[in-house]
């Protein structure tokens, strides 16, 4: 049959090209059921014709599910936008009427007290595919439409085998608001006929571009860490079925050809068991044979790696599970000319289809062989906990349980057993008691991903990674915890994440309401107070009051101040602030103290509403400023509006008190420093994060001066020793990136040292605070020694890969600094403090940046 008819036309170096292509194309020649609504039949049009955009793709998925005996459709979680994100489940009509029980058996190959005994024999395998979590990789959810028709409609011996032995979760779209945003892009910019020239409007999105969901959040970083509904909802059904093999179809470069793992062997985690790899390998196999009939390139064991347990190839190698990534060259749009020839939308999906129905394939051939697996995965993993000289992990922290709580909700949801410790204990001279402290066994079936978010890893195979080196969720959420040896005495099990006891105390009318900074929620609770326009004091002394010690930042409410609205009212809103934010506030009869600074005391600040924006744009990480938008959104709960730098020339500044300025170069505004300068001075605060800070270099609106030894004076090389008049080795040129790559620090965590009586600071207990640390940006502390309260400590690596030369310059550097310029203040945030969402330690690093800027 006739699959293309083309025209080329040359005009001014632009290709245009007319493509006719129909699923004969994707699928095996085979007899189809003709009930069943090919996509051209439902959509109006052939699968690769346009992008599809995700209501229509969940509408075909549910006619689907509504005509076939094949299928059911479950929705499993609602994006920020409220699509709905939903799974097929795929199998026989015999294995669909006994699905519970199916899925219950097929559990206790993960529950080592049961697996032993489970007759895998005439088990289903059970395979999770999952298509674009970016937005803009669209050639998977494309090929969601084929392959589920071929599921539906495919009719043989083959397809009733594969039916009768596997049981296949379809996720057709993973990320339904970045798939939306990219579909309408490209299909606004299609003509009757295709252009290929990537200058083309088409291939250039505007910021922030379809890849992210809502929030501009790289989704498949947040497998682990859960901070968006996507995430949370897919982990939740992942557990409750555990799949076998996890499918996850992305895209990369266009002059790339087809990618599919094994990834490179020397960057898989040292936690993901060898025979992992190797079943990887054997179901790549029937990747290469099947990408080999269709004649299209490809290769494995390259570019891409297994390490971080966030992203959704890797996750379920934690889990018994075989995880595998596919990355397609992608034609970002529907027609690029590339090093390979012309790329065409209908040609990346036909490969995405072909290792769908690859991926089934091997499911049947090696069926036994993965859920036997499976089974001595979770066995295996109880004898390295035996092995394992660490048993356990204790943590908490009784100054901020809401931090601590959010940590347990991570913990449970991915399966982990926590209890509760039998008895008191001290660690990093915090007590923890059977109210405040927890402890992570790793004698458990969830060994290996436990392991992996408690332990602190420094040396490693390899230098290179494709994303980040460390992910120790206890040093993100600044929660001191400590290795356990030997006998590990467990407490009760929580199956739960613990209440947390707010409440109003104190007299009926009391002379003022005090607010402890310490709680994660302290500063939504202060939002909520300017918002109702009150007068907000903010304590820059400790004192004590009814034998309870107050630390700096105390909020303190006078009640005598607040005119505009009543006693009665007043105490309405605290009790409302207790009850969204589950923290106390205490009530107090008098501005008397037993000891330190009165209630009314002179060097009691004033704490201002920030009246802040924040900037984006082009030039801007959009990753960044998603995840301030995400903080100061969902859980600071503030409307803060973002504007645009390309508007920044024409805005009137004077209804602002503070730029947030993201982690971004900001070339764009190269001509407005005088503006912005002079609004500083005017009293205005930029809250400059990572790469900002060096923008503001350059427009000498601050001055640093770059670390280039390690703090100490020493330099890193000793030129008296060099000898002269020798042979040198040149070094091989195959070693060029990876030298480079080995100098980049993709993301480690790194301890610093705080000054806990800086504002900055207040709500922070402890004088040192881990940070994530990405890229090598190092600074000398500046003149003014009380202007460099955050500093990197004499021993900064904690977790994950840094090379030598860049570690040498972190001791005594730079983390956060706070200079005057004017009436205002430039406050630098050398780490972002709200990294992915979950870096919880730092972010009231960021609520102090922005509430309590103007009052020092």
């Amino acid at each position: 049959m006739r699959i293309f008819a083309f025209t080329i036309l040359l005009f001014v170096g632009v290709q245009c090209y007319c493509q006719d292509v129909d699923l004969s194309y994707y699928l095996p020649d085979i007899e189809y059921d003709s009930s069943i609504p090919t996509p051209k039949e439902f959509l109006g049009h052939e699968v690769g014709e346009f992008h599809v955009t995700h209501d229509k793709l969940y509408f075909y998925m549910k006619e689907l599910a509504r005509l076939s005996d094949r299928i059911t459709l479950t929705e499993y979680a609602r994006s920020h936008e409220k699509r709905p994100l939903i799974y097929l489940t795929v199998t026989s009509p015999s294995n669909h009427n006994q699905i519970e029980e199916v899925r219950t058996e097929h559990k206790k190959l993960t529950n080592t007290e049961e697996s032993k005994s489970v007759d895998i024999e005439n088990m289903p395998l059970v395979i999770y595919q999952g298509c674009s979590i970016h937005g803009n990789e669209p050639s998977g959810a494309n090929g969601a439409l084929a392959t589920m028709y071929y599921l539906a409609a495919g009719q043989g011996s083959k397809i009733d085998q594969l039916l009768n032995d596997v049981v296949i979760l379809f996720d057709p779209a993973y990320n339904p608001d970045g798939l939306q945003r990219f579909s309408t892009w490209v299909n606004t910019h299609k003509g009757k006929h295709l252009i290929s020239d990537s200058n083309s409007r088409e291939y250039s999105e505007v910021w922030p571009r379809g890849r992210t969901n809502h929030y501009w959040f790289d989704l498949n970083r947040d497998w682990l860490l859960l901070t968006h509904p996507e995430s949370r909802g897919r982990i939740k059904t992942f557990h409750e079925w555990k799949p076998d093999i996890l499918t996850d179809h992305h895209e990369m470069g266009t002059n790339s050809t087809f990618f599919f793992q094994p990834g490179i062997p020397s960057r898989t985690n040292p936690n993901t068991p060898q025979l992992n790899q190797d079943l990887t390998y054997k179901i790549g196999e029937f990747h290469g044979r099947a990408l080999d009939k269709i004649g299209s390139l490809y290769y494995m064991k390259e570019s891409f790696d297994d390490f971080y347990y966030g992203k959704g190839s890797t996750y379920p190698d934690a889990h018994g599970c075989i995880g595998i990534l596919f990355e397609q060259a992608s034609s970002r749009g529907h027609l690029q000319k590339s090093d390979n020839g012309l790329l065409t939308f209908p040609f990346t999906i036909r490969n995405q289809v072909t290792t769908m129905l690859s991926t089934q394939d091997a499911a049947v051939a090696l069926r036994k062989e993965i859920l036997e697996y499976k089974r001595q995965s979770f066995l295996e993993a109880r004898e390295l906990a035996k092995d394992n000289p660490v048993k356990g992990y204790v943590f908490g922290d009784p100054d901020d349980p809401a931090k601590v709580n959010r940590f347990i909700e991570i913990l449970l949801s991915h399966q982990i057993d926590v209890h509760k410790v039998s008895r008191s204990q001290n660690i990093e001279g915090t007590l923890l008691t059977p109210q405040s402290g927890y402890i992570v066994s790793l004698d458990q079936d969830q060994y290996r991903l436990a392991k992996s978010i408690f332990e602190q890893i420094t040396s490693f195979r390899d230098s290179l990674f494709y994303d980040v080196s460390a992910w120790t969720l206890p040093l993100a959420f600044n929660i001191p915890y400590k290795e356990l040896n030997g006998n590990v005495e467990l407490g009760a099990r929580i199956t739960s994440v613990p209440s947390i006891q707010g409440g109003l105390t104190g007299p009926e009318e009391p002379y003022a309401y005090l607010i402890e900074w310490n709680d994660y929620h302290a500063p939504r609770a202060l939002k909520t107070l300017q918002e109702n326009d009150l007068i907000v004091k903010l304590a820059n002394e400790t004192f004590t009051i009814n034998n309870k010690k107050y630390d700096r930042g105390t909020l303190i409410i006078p009640v005598g101040n607040n005119q505009k609205v009543s006693r009665s009212e007043l105490r309405e809103i605290m009790i409302g602030i207790t009850e969204h934010n589950e923290l106390k506030v205490h009530g107090v009869g008098s501005g008397l103290v037993e000891s330190g600074i009165n209630l009314g005391s002179r060097s009691l600040g004033t704490v201002e509403d920030p009246k802040a924006m924040v900037l984006i744009g082009n030039g801007v990480s959009s990753y960044n400023a998603g995840e301030i938008w995400h903080h100061l959104d969902q859980n600071l709960e503030m409307a803060v509006p973002m504007v645009d730098v390309n508007r920044f020339s024409r805005i009137d500044l004077s209804q602002y008190k503070t730029i947030i300025m993201p982690i971004g170069g900001y070339n764009s505004i190269n001509g407005q420093k005088d503006k912005l300068k002079k609004w500083v001075q005017g009293g205005g605060n930029i809250i400059a994060i990572g790469s900002a800070i060096n923008w503001l270099k350059r427009q000498e609106i601050i001055s640093l001066d770059v670390q280039t030894d390690n703090g100490n004076g020493n330099s890193n090389g000793d030129k008296s020793k060099e000898k002269k008049n020798e042979s040198v080795d040149i070094p091989a040129y195959e070693g060029a990136n990876e030298e480079r790559g080995a100098k980049v620090t993709g993301g480690m965590i790194a301890m610093t040292d705080i000054d806990i009586t800086h504002p900055l600071f207040y709500g922070y207990t402890r004088d040192q605070l881990p940070v994530f640390k990405r890229g090598n940006h190092f600074f000398k502390p500046l003149s003014n020694k009380y202007s460099t309260p955050g500093r990197y400590s004499a021993e900064p690596v904690l977790s994950g890969y840094i090379h030598k030369e860049n570690a040498e310059k972190m001791p005594g550097s730079i983390s956060v600094f706070s200079t005057n310029l004017g009436s205002g203040k430039i406050i630098g945030l050398v780490n972002n403090p709200v990294f992915r969402g979950y870096f919880w330690g730092n972010s009231k690093l960021f609520a102090n940046a922005l509430f309590l800027g103007h009052s020092y």
